[in-house]
């Protein structure tokens, strides 16, 4: 029996699983163009709506063209259309960022609620991805390490919230951009990899991985986060 065989298969990163950088950059984008298209014209939110609805189109026909969902395409640029709609509506350039600020705040609570009722989010978009359905929940041990793991992604939201909200309460429209591009993929990265060690140091050493939920049995009783 080699060393590998002995300590089992070998567990597969979240990052491998979850996958989704060229998104979280693509999303990066349209927010900076506005700023470019707001600096360049003299601070218009007019020009800086519209270049930056221009480049989310062309963002959209490439996802398009490399055989993304049309969905996820028109998701993508409904959220920069109303994002500068807000601002043109406002006449303040720091309210383009404010759905991104909402939407963070409603996933933080999201998450936070799903921990709190024992469907960790995270646990049900990994177990969507692997084909699981709600499978992982009759797995005590991955119910707690998924609801661990969910707490990193609330932190996650819970820190763009702030950030935001402290330059969008002060008009910092140029930080707002910077932090929209520093905050998107470089933060997604990060998340998946801190909540990936949290959700693999939650289980027991013996368990078998994400993919093969252990079912305790109809003795058995679930044990919820922190049981």
């Amino acid at each position: 029996m080699t060393d590998e065989t002995a300590k089992g298969p070998a567990r597969e990163s979240l990052t491998q699983i979850l996958g989704g950088r060229r998104g979280a950059i693509d999303a990066s984008i349209p927010p900076a163009a506005f700023v470019v298209g707001w600096l360049a014209s003299a601070q218009s939110i007019a020009w800086g709506a519209g270049v930056a609805i221009g480049v989310a189109v062309l963002l959209g026909a490439y996802r398009l063209i490399r055989g993304d969902k049309a969905r996820a395409v028109v998701v993508s640029l409904a959220a920069v259309v109303i994002a500068a709609l807000i601002a043109m509506h406002t006449g303040r350039a720091e309210d383009f960022f404010l759905l991104q600020l909402f939407s963070n705040a409603a996933s933080a609570l999201l998450f936070a609620a799903s921990i709190a009722v024992r469907w960790p989010l995270l646990g049900v978009i990994v177990g969507l991805l692997l084909g699981q359905k709600t499978r992982w929940r009759r797995d005590p041990a991955l119910l707690r390490a998924y609801s661990w793991a969910s707490g990193v992604w609330v932190l996650q939201y819970l820190l763009r919230v702030v950030v935001y909200g402290l330059l969008w309460w002060t008009g910092q429209v140029v930080a707002l951009g910077v932090a929209r591009t520093v905050l998107s993929w470089p933060l997604v990265a990060a998340t998946v990899a801190v909540s990936g060690w949290v959700l693999y140091r939650s289980l027991p050493a013996e368990h078998p991985g994400l993919r093969l939920a252990k079912d305790p049995g109809a003795g058995e009783s679930e044990n919820g986060p922190g049981s």
